[in-house]
């Protein structure tokens, strides 16, 4: 009986031993995973908070540009009217 007590109670705690080992691996790859995956996230908010505000500055020099346009068109029209007298 001890002959087969012996190999099989091993075999159980080399068992657990393997099941405690991978667990805790699985547990820090997960954690290394998830601190990763929040630095991405981290970055890409910051990308997009920089993106967000081109396209404000975008959006402003687009609002202005008709205006400038405008009195483009205005400033072409005096010196016109200053070259015909």
């Amino acid at each position: 009986m001890s002959g087969v007590l012996v190999p099989v109670l091993t075999g159980l705690l080399t068992l657990v031993g393997v099941c405690v080992t991978a667990w805790a691996g699985a547990r820090q790859t997960r954690d290394v995973v998830q601190n990763q995956l929040m630095t991405a996230q981290a970055v890409t908010d910051c990308k997009l908070e920089q993106l967000a505000a081109e396209v404000r500055r975008h959006n402003d020099f687009a609002r202005r540009m008709p205006v400038v346009e405008e009195q483009i068109r205005n400033l072409t029209r005096r010196v016109e009217e200053v070259e015909k007298t």
